[in-house]
């Protein structure tokens, strides 16, 4: 005797060594023998053997026709056998009931299983749905196929689109498209960026790293980087108080400065009668009124800054002496956190920059509106330094005020004028020389009295300047602009004067809020460890005792949210921001990832832009420092690398390397150890470990 039988999804024939009722001893035709279930077993049959058994049904279900099964079939539940019978009009042999049984089995979407062996043919519209979907599948993976065929030759699919920058940066699995792709890598042997670059879908590697970054921060979804309808800032005029302004409390000098007596931070504004007085843009729309200062202010920034926050003035005092000013945009005067402008710059957090573009954390006009430009009277908030003949400082105020802006120095007209050199030789005569020579002076005594540098003099300035309009000469990639790295040394006297008054400034400004009790945003140090907090503590890299960042306004929000709390307290009002303000840890929280993660993707361009360079100098050799182990800084550009075949050698060692190969879409760089360079190869300790970070701040 033998029996079809049912185990783990498969149908099996065997022959029956013992009956045991319940159970029964099979030896399947492969020679292993199986303890079977009475309840499993199907069929009981002498002929044929179990192996042709299985074999010829097979063969025999291949030619049912299955729509035609459901057709005869009725609509109660029924077992194989009598379909089988009604199938072939008489009792069926065992061949063809079995083969029937595959057949049913073989459609779950006509028939569905009710039991072992039993079955119910699907109702119409469940069948039709079923079929449907079946016919969607079938399409679908017609079209994943032919996708995948067009990808491997360099087409891009017609259904490619609208889906990319989700299919390129964030793709779903489930979808046609991303199934395609992945695919078509693994087919091959190619990236997926690869893949649709080839294909045509990325305009170039640039806007492929671009894109990225846009697709996780600024999408268009959400307005990409265009800015939202908005209510214009209020105006700001000439000064016309109702009252005297309101005294304040006196501050302390923050520590690190040497001796300085108390002084009082003088607020030069109030509100008319009817303002708010918040900085908002509503109500109040003939806007506020600031006294004029009776200074010339000009700023020191590089060529390509236009979001101009910080400026200086110098003025000789009859009896000696000087009053410098530091003065600073504040666009915190013309809205206020609740406002549109408000809300834009909450959402964006920080100025983005990159090589050859930036994305502004407040828009355009606005930005030409409040930045301290040549030619403007600028609302500002200016910290004014009593300052001794003998470059002591004797106090402080704060006021606001329209500040005359004259000239904007920039770097590359000045620094050959006004460099350590010049200065060591006598300065020849040039406009802007003298004021420049006194806040250097004073800005050495500043230093020394913080007991810590402003920069340690040991790394470099690089500046990226791409062209456009101009051809890379890149053969692999043509077009796409031309960059040009520019090599500046950190630790000039125009970066100590600027870094040591804007350490100065955030310094003061948060020790005033710290005594007021209004909270701000400050940046601590302790432990070498640098960090955002609520609570003023020491910057022990900086040698203060709290430090907020309040001189950058226009393109951080840290420092226009501490400018508002600033406002604030030299009206005299309840700040936007008070005591315990779950905005305000919120704020802080997200500014310090968001500002993180621009300033990575800061470093990712600008590294892409250094191998273009590469590229377009056409580099087989570079030669290097060793930074540690198989780690190495270039000489020529803000490049880092590993290099696995450098051998042991000590830190600041310089090497020759060979030029392998650079992939723009991957942003990698190959590089092998040809030599060490022998003039150079002792260490020369000019690889510094600390950056300055543009105000004056030093962070590992």
């Amino acid at each position: 005797m033998n029996v079809l039988f049912e185990e783990d999804g498969a149908f099996r024939a065997g022959g029956v060594l013992a009956d045991n009722v319940t159970s029964l001893q099979i030896e399947l035709p492969s020679g292993k023998r199986s303890k079977v279930k009475a309840a499993n077993v199907l069929l009981r049959f002498a002929t044929p053997a179990p192996g042709e058994l299985l074999e010829r049904a097979e063969a025999d279900a291949e030619g049912i026709d299955v729509d035609f099964l459901w057709e005869v079939c009725g609509e109660a539940e029924f077992g194989f056998e009598e379909l089988a019978a009604e199938y072939h009009g008489a009792k069926p042999d065992p061949v063809q009931a079995v083969a029937v049984l595959l057949r049913l089995h073989s459609a779950p979407i006509h028939f569905h299983r009710k039991g072992r062996g039993r079955f119910r043919k699907a109702p119409p519209e469940i069948l039709q749905a079923a079929l449907a979907g079946l016919e969607k599948k079938r399409q679908q993976a017609a079209a994943i196929e032919r996708m995948v065929t067009e990808l491997a030759a360099g087409r891009l699919p017609a259904e490619f689109p609208t889906v990319l920058p989700q299919l390129i940066y964030k793709p779903d699995r489930n979808r046609p498209e991303a199934k395609a792709l992945e695919a078509a890598c693994g087919e091959t042997g190619k990236s997926a960026a690869r893949l649709l670059f080839e294909a045509g879908a990325l305009p170039s590697t640039h806007d492929y790293h671009l894109g990225r970054f846009l697709f996780e921060f600024f999408p268009e979804g959400k307005g990409g980087t265009g800015f939202p309808a908005y209510e214009p800032p209020r105006a700001i005029g000439a000064q016309r108080l109702t009252s005297s302004p309101p005294p304040t409390a006196g501050f302390a000098q923050p520590a690190g400065y040497g001796s300085a007596e108390q002084c009082s931070a003088k607020p030069c504004l109030r509100p008319r009668e009817g303002g708010r007085g918040d900085g908002s843009t509503h109500g109040d729309a003939e806007g506020i009124d600031l006294p004029l200062a009776e200074v010339a202010a000009f700023s020191v920034d590089d060529a390509h800054t236009t979001e101009i926050d910080d400026a200086f003035s110098v003025t000789a005092k009859p009896d000696g002496g000087w009053k410098i000013g530091v003065h600073i945009a504040a666009p915190g005067l013309g809205f206020g956190p609740d406002s549109d402008l408000g809300r834009i710059t909450r959402e964006r957090l920080s100025t983005v920059y990159m090589p050859g573009r930036k994305i502004t954390m407040l828009p355009e006009d606005v930005v030409e509106h409040f930045t301290l430009a040549a030619g403007q009277t600028a609302p500002a908030i200016s910290l004014y330094l009593d300052v001794a003949s003998d470059l002591r400082l004797l106090g402080h105020e704060t006021r606001m005020e329209r500040v005359p802006i004259v000239a904007n120095l920039r770097h590359h007209d000045i620094e050959p004028l006004f460099n350590a050199d010049t200065l060591a030789q006598g300065l020849a005569d040039f406009p802007w020389r003298d004021e420049l020579k006194l806040l250097w002076e004073f800005a050495q005594v500043l230093e020394a009295g913080r007991g810590k540098p402003s920069d340690n003099g040991n790394r470099k300035d690089y500046n990226f300047i791409v062209d456009w309009n101009a051809d890379s000469g890149i053969a692999v990639e043509p077009g796409m602009g031309h960059v040009g790295i520019d090599e500046r040394a950190r630790g000039s006297p125009l970066d100590t004067l600027v870094a040591e008054l804007m350490i100065l400034a955030n310094a003061t400004w948060g020790a005033m809020l710290r005594d007021a009790g209004i909270p701000a945003l400050y940046r601590v140090q302790t432990a070498g460890k640098v960090r955002m907090s609520t609570v003023a503590a020491a910057h022990e890299g900086l040698g203060v005792e709290c430090y907020a960042w309040s001189s950058s306004p226009l393109r951080r929000y840290c420092d226009l949210l501490n400018q508002w709390q600033l406002i604030a307290l030299l009206r005299g009002e309840p700040p936007p921001f008070p005591p315990k303000s779950a905005d305000l840890l919120a704020a802080m929280r997200d500014f310090e990832l968001t500002y993180a993660a621009y300033a990575e993707f800061q470093r990712g361009m600008e590294r892409y832009w250094c191998l273009r360079w590469l590229l377009q100098q056409g580099a087989t050799t570079a030669r290097a420092r060793v930074l540690r182990e198989t780690l190495l800084r270039l000489d020529e550009i803000p490049l880092v690398a590993r290099v696995p075949s450098v051998p042991d050698l000590p830190r600041g060692a310089h090497v020759l390397l060979g030029v392998e190969g650079i992939d723009l879409l991957e942003a990698e760089l190959r590089l092998r150890y040809i030599e060490q360079a022998p003039e150079l190869a002792a260490n020369d300790g000019s690889d510094g470990d600390f950056a300055d970070d543009g105000d004056g701040e030093l962070t590992a």
